[in-house]
């Protein structure tokens, strides 16, 4: 890539993607561009600004995108009722498309020729960061540092930022032991002790959540608003998405819900131990399948769970920008028109209970459903013709003597 002259690099200012910024400077001999985003990990963004200033960059991007990212990227996954391998809620993989789709924006703003992120070559990261670059510019040129440099270790890359003078810094406190990645919907935490199997996660490395054994006594009652799939209003008051979401964290993490230790399945084929906080993301998941469980036709609900595993794995995997995803999508979405409500759920020490559920769109008819009287809503008599239906295939056979055990 001898042919660079611009790259576009998604920067956050800490060691890594520092030690970054100067090894594409000097290896390349280009002039870089960084891109800070803001997805609402809880850290001040704004201090790459004036590190990346300190290391001569002239093009600074620094961007909000939380309601982007909650609208465009996680509320719709969630109208699909997206879990990987049964229990990921896919907290990093559904930042990474937007993060591919801003650095290919500003790479054409900016004239760029390429781009570059700081993800391993044993992550899944580099696949969906590379997978979205490429679907949203063909041509673009992709630089992976760790791909191609010898920097391997982190003492190495303390050398390369002493040795370069690079500013990076020094908090005065111990540093997590853990890789930990941080947005509005979830935070990861991978290495250290995870790295064996059996050893236990440390109750102090949570940030987000209370244990449930210290959560409080009091169970704590929500109401959601649902409105074409997605949450409107929270007890009442009108919200944004990224609002929905904050104020989900908030009242999760109070009640100790949303912690996760599993090991998954990574794309690139090793098997990988992460746990995960993501209290809001719970409670939507529970709030919208129990506000789907009186508003969607039977058929439409069965064949959603049938196909949310592929939808799950395209995310998983780097393909939210392929045309599967898109297509997969549009049924979802068309799926949800029905979908608006209100569900009561409590909250209580590390468990989301549906207490509720109500809609103008409901399915659900007393009438019919009833144990009492049903007044004629309902011939009984017409299951046995309906069950005799259903088993004449297996009364056939058995007459035939073709049983099955």
């Amino acid at each position: 890539m001898a042919d660079v002259k611009k790259v576009v690099l998604a920067y956050s200012g800490g060691l890594d993607t520092s030690v970054i910024l100067k090894w594409l400077q000097d290896t390349y001999n280009c002039e870089v561009v960084t891109f800070t985003a803001d997805l609402g990990q809880g850290e001040e963004v704004e201090p790459a600004r004036a590190k990346a200033k300190a290391m001569g960059v002239e093009e600074i991007y620094i961007d909000d995108l939380r309601e982007e990212f909650v609208r465009d990227f996680v509320f719709p996954m969630f109208r699909a009722n997206t879990v990987y391998e049964g229990e990921y809620l896919l907290g990093t993989s559904i930042a990474r498309p937007l993060i591919a789709k801003r650095l290919i924006e500003i790479a054409n703003e900016t004239g760029a020729d390429a781009i570059s992120h700081g993800a391993t070559g044993k992550g899944n990261d580099q696949v969906r960061f590379e997978l979205g670059a490429y679907a949203l510019k063909p041509g673009v040129k992709v630089i992976a540092p760790w791909r191609e440099w010898d920097l391997l270790s982190r003492e190495k890359l303390m050398d390369y930022a002493a040795t370069h003078e690079i500013p990076i810094e020094r908090h005065g406190k111990k540093k997590s032991p853990y890789s930990m990645d941080a947005n509005l919907l979830h935070i990861s935490y991978e290495g250290g002790v995870l790295e064996d199997t059996w050893t236990e996660h440390e109750e102090d490395m949570w940030r987000w959540t209370r244990s449930p054994e210290t959560a409080p006594d009091t169970p704590t009652y929500i109401e959601l608003t649902y409105r074409k799939g997605d949450i409107v209003a929270i007890d009442g008051k009108d919200m944004t998405p990224a609002e929905v979401l904050t104020y989900l964290n908030k009242v999760g993490g109070e009640n100790g819900i949303g912690r996760l230790d599993i090991v998954e399945n990574r794309y690139v084929g090793m098997k990988s131990r992460g746990c995960y906080e993501t209290p809001g993301g719970t409670i939507m998941l529970k709030g919208h399948r129990a506000i789907e469980s009186i508003t969607l036709d039977r058929e439409v609900a069965h064949l959603k769970d049938e196909l949310m595993p592929k939808y799950a794995s395209l995310i998983y995997n780097g393909y939210w920008w392929s045309p599967e995803r898109s297509m997969l999508q549009q049924m979802i979405d068309a799926s949800q028109v029905s979908v608006n409500g209100v569900v009561r759920l409590k909250l209580y020490k590390g468990n989301v209970i549906v207490t509720g559920r109500k809609s103008d769109d409901s399915l659900f008819d007393a009438n019919i459903a009833t144990f009492e009287d049903d007044a004629g809503a309902y011939d009984q008599a017409d299951a046995g013709g309906f069950i005799k239906l259903n088993a004449l295939r297996m009364r056939i056979a058995a007459n035939k003597g073709r049983t099955q055990f």
